[in-house]
């Protein structure tokens, strides 16, 4: 099946929910497969923090031929977030305004403003229906806000180790995140490096919400009782913060911790418990057992809110990042997904 890589344009002025105003954006997208002649044969997925477009890449396993999300029979499609930094407009993107990079100067962003622009896409698309919307993390939450913004165009979502609002313990690790950042002497700096070393701390300090105890256990234990320094722990938290550095930049980690703190189905809507109710779409929210940084409680608050919601949880060594790893228990998971038929419960 043919993957393409593209860019949708947007031209006007695009109002955030916090009151600052886009001069226009563009969105990368990648797709694979064919779309039907009724157009509403889509597979959407929304990805993680520092995901892009490509879910071919990160996400390879799941769009393979005989999975239950098997190109041959839907047209599966990504569009990088705005805020981010592989094609869409982001930090790094040049300021039409000021002929500049925006720099320190790009505005605050929302799930809810990330969700409106997808969705524009979608028109521009002709899309008139989405088979199944499905996202982790961060991605998760934009699953949810867009659940509630289209109600009527989404036929199923699988919101995945994500919840209705960020936790004060998920807001303390981004906060401690971006505190690393700031602490880069030179953050402030308009330069495409500024803050990378912070950056790379930072990372640090998201792994160890990403993954668990067990893990580094299992993982990084010496293989001797001689080491007094140099240990494999410690090598892999820099190398993690390099490997980001590489391919990411403390701007766009910046706008992004922070649209994921700023989560919250419930702004405007009476309560997370109101809004969460007014969701129609089929529902099979996915939890990790180990998860630390979205414990399956808070997948629970979502089943138990959502009208006709199925909970399934996935049993990983990974913590939250099990989403990103466990593939065979995931193509599990939808398949039972797609051939039940969905009836109020909290456990499968």
């Amino acid at each position: 099946m043919l993957k393409t890589d593209q860019l949708f344009h947007f031209a006007s002025e695009f109002e955030l929910e916090t009151g600052g105003i886009l001069p226009g954006f563009q969105l990368k997208y990648t797709t694979l497969g064919q779309l039907n002649k009724e157009r509403n044969n889509v597979i959407w997925i929304c990805h993680a923090l520092t995901g892009s477009s490509d879910f071919t890449d990160w996400w390879k396993d799941l769009f393979t031929e005989g999975s239950p999300f098997d190109p041959r029979n839907y047209f599966i499609i990504c569009a990088n977030t705005l805020g981010g930094c592989y094609g869409s407009t982001g930090p790094l993107s040049i300021n039409p305004t000021t002929g500049s990079p925006f720099f320190h100067s790009f505005p605050e962003l929302t799930n809810r403003d990330i969700v409106r622009s997808f969705d524009l896409l979608r028109q521009h698309l002709g899309i008139s229906a989405i088979h199944t919307l499905l996202g982790g993390s961060l991605g998760g939450q934009q699953v949810l806000e867009w659940a509630l913004l289209q109600p009527g165009i989404i036929e199923r979502i699988i919101p995945i180790a994500t919840n209705a609002f960020h936790s004060p313990w998920g807001i303390a690790f981004n906060e401690a995140q971006r505190m690393a950042i700031a602490a880069d002497a030179t953050w402030k700096e308009n330069d495409v490096r500024a803050g990378v070393d912070g950056m790379k701390a930072a990372r640090a300090i998201g792994m160890i919400s990403f993954r668990t105890y067990d893990t580094f256990l299992q993982t990084q234990s010496e293989k001797t009782t001689d080491k007094t320094d140099d240990f494999r722990a410690a090598s892999y938290q820099r190398y993690q913060g390099q490997k980001l550095a590489n391919r990411f930049n403390a701007f766009s980690y910046w706008i992004l911790t922070k649209v994921m703190d700023s989560h919250q189905v419930g702004r405007g809507r009476k309560s997370a418990e109101a809004a969460l109710k007014l969701i129609q779409a089929k529902t099979w929210v996915i939890g990790i057992d180990s998860d630390l940084l979205f414990p399956v409680r808070e997948q629970e608050f979502l089943v138990n809110h959502i009208p006709n919601a199925r909970l399934d949880i996935l049993t990983s060594l990974h913590g939250h990042d099990g989403f990103l790893v466990e593939f065979d228990q995931f193509k599990e998971s939808v398949r039972k997904f797609f051939k039940t038929e969905i009836k109020k419960s909290t456990f499968v």
